[in-house]
């Protein structure tokens, strides 16, 4: 099924897309963006730098860290944080409704894919 993904600019700072949205949503989940990040195939320091941008383009962190040591460290969402990422699903719920029909249509223009020929059919192509 074809599919809508929102990246909204914030100009001049930045911007949130699904990947950043899903590494909120990881560490909201996990309690660490190493965790978050590792689920996402990225390294921790890649993670740690997304989380820094976002932290820094919004007027308030939206992930709060807790330094490691005899508890353990880790990382979690601020209310902020789950606030922000609310209104960015929200967004895309609404935009993916509105566009379903366009969405359909899409699908439906795209070539249909040829069908692989058989091993051993003599009447498939060499």
């Amino acid at each position: 099924m074809a599919r809508l993904t929102i990246r909204i600019d914030l100009p001049p700072a930045g911007q949130i897309g699904p990947g950043k949205a899903r590494l909120l949503e990881l560490i909201g989940e996990t309690g660490s963006i190493s965790a978050a990040g590792r689920a996402l195939d990225m390294s921790y320091r890649r993670a740690w730098l997304l989380v820094d941008a976002m932290n820094h383009i919004f007027k308030e962190p939206l992930v709060s860290t807790m330094l490691g040591g005899k508890a353990g460290g880790g990382a979690r969402l601020t209310p902020f944080g789950r606030e922000v990422l609310h209104h960015y699903r929200r967004l895309e719920a609404k935009a993916t409704s509105a566009c379903k029909a366009q969405l359909v249509a899409l699908e439906s223009a795209l070539a249909k894919p040829a069908p692989h020929p058989v091993a051993n059919d003599p009447d498939a192509a060499e």
